[in-house]
């Protein structure tokens, strides 16, 4: 499977009550080689950046982001890459906020 993130945009499908993006957040990647980054934002996020390596079917990314709230969250992910049945790619992320609880949860994007 050769996936391209360049150009590609991504919306939540779902996510884990201790995240922070809901259903009103874009998610705009890019793509350079393995290199592949985001910009997000809207809903409760005022601004976020991802930047993650591809590997395989799954990118190891670190992001951060702020939210309309005026908080400062950053955190790290493995996210799953797969394909749905009308060839969109989804990803199932196994994310961690890199705080002092170090949360854990489950969010999943598909291309829109």
């Amino acid at each position: 499977m050769k996936i391209n993130f360049n150009n590609k945009k991504f919306l939540l499908i779902e996510n884990s009550e201790n995240g922070k993006v809901n259903t009103d957040t874009i998610f705009e990647y890019k793509q350079d080689g393995n290199l592949v980054t985001a910009n997000y934002y809207g809903g409760t996020i005022r601004y976020g950046k991802i930047i993650a390596f591809l590997k395989d079917k799954q990118l190891d990314m670190v992001y951060q982001c702020s939210t309309i709230d005026g908080e400062l969250k950053a955190g790290k992910a493995i996210a799953d890459i797969s394909l749905d049945e009308n060839n969109k790619i989804k990803l199932t992320l196994n994310w961690e906020w890199l705080n002092d609880t170090n949360e854990k949860g489950i969010s999943e994007y598909l291309e829109c």
